[in-house]
């Protein structure tokens, strides 16, 4: 079983990595959760281009229902023909459209599913894709096919832990919590944005950037990829690494995006913090 690892685009740990390959090896959905912008929609991307694979993504919003990820009958279009005689009417097959999960299972190839923060959906969502996850089969009742999945895709679902997910559901996937990379690790992730960066640069902006997420009481502690944009804005205005050591840090707007938040940091909050 070889290891998915790190590539130029993307940083792995090597737990991450394992549980990844384990997932793969048993069939079984990868569950990754951890805070925003830990990397965990880019995971699933780099894993598609690794493996030489298509990725399919199915982005969920509050309004998301399971069935929409199956497949989807378009009513509306199937009136639009019947009234104006655009057609055959009577092949309800025409007006069916495979969503993401479903194009996933009906894939010529193996194709890397991408459930992209499942936690924004209902309660019930999870457990509505249970027997299909399971069955890597669904049937669509309106022409009665069934849908086999020709290849058991990789399936890749991402939460930012906003929700509990059901324990039906859970039992059912590997599961890793991409932990909020340490200094040393973060150096690495910034260089595959910034292979250029100067070290003291580099060395200043983690300096305050890990200050900065020390803070007590911020709502939004800055992220990974909020650090990539502040190191490209300190870097166009050829910033000093000295001015980053002290008070006052320059677009501080990058790094924080809550006026709460602002406002502890402009207070002195960000000379400090708790260790």
């Amino acid at each position: 079983m070889s290891q998915f690892s790190s590539s130029e685009r993307y940083i792995v740990s090597e737990e991450l990595g394992k549980a990844v390959d384990v997932a793969i090896a048993i069939g079984r959905p990868l569950l990754i959760k951890g805070e925003p912008g830990t990397g965990k929609t880019l995971l699933a991307v780099d894993l598609a281009r690794q493996l030489g694979k298509p990725l399919i993504r199915w982005q969920v919003k509050s309004t998301t229902k399971a069935v929409e990820g199956l497949y989807q009958y378009d009513t509306v279009k199937r009136l639009h023909d019947s009234r104006f005689g655009d057609g055959d009417v009577g092949d309800i097959a025409k007006y069916i459209e495979l969503g993401p999960l479903g194009r996933g299972f009906a894939h010529d190839e193996q194709a890397v599913v991408l459930i992209d923060e499942i936690d924004k959906a209902d309660l019930e969502f999870p457990n509505d894709l249970l027997h299909e996850l399971d069955a890597m089969s669904f049937s669509i009742p309106e022409t009665g096919a069934v849908i086999d999945a020709k290849r058991r895709p990789i399936v890749v679902i991402t939460s930012n832990n906003e929700k509990e997910l059901p324990d039906a559901f859970l039992r059912r996937c590997v599961f890793h919590w991409i932990s909020f990379p340490e200094r040393e690790l973060m150096a690495q992730i910034v260089a595959v944005h910034h292979p250029e960066v100067e070290t003291q640069l580099l060395a200043s902006a983690l300096e305050a950037f890990y200050r900065l997420r020390r803070i007590d009481g911020l709502r939004k502690p800055p992220s990974t990829s909020e650090l990539i944009d502040w190191i490209a804005a300190l870097r166009h205005a050829d910033i000093d690494p000295a001015k980053l050591l002290g008070a006052g840090l320059p677009f501080l707007g990058v790094l924080l995006k809550k006026e709460q938040d602002l406002s502890l940091a402009e207070r002195g909050g960000a000379r400090g913090g708790r260790h």
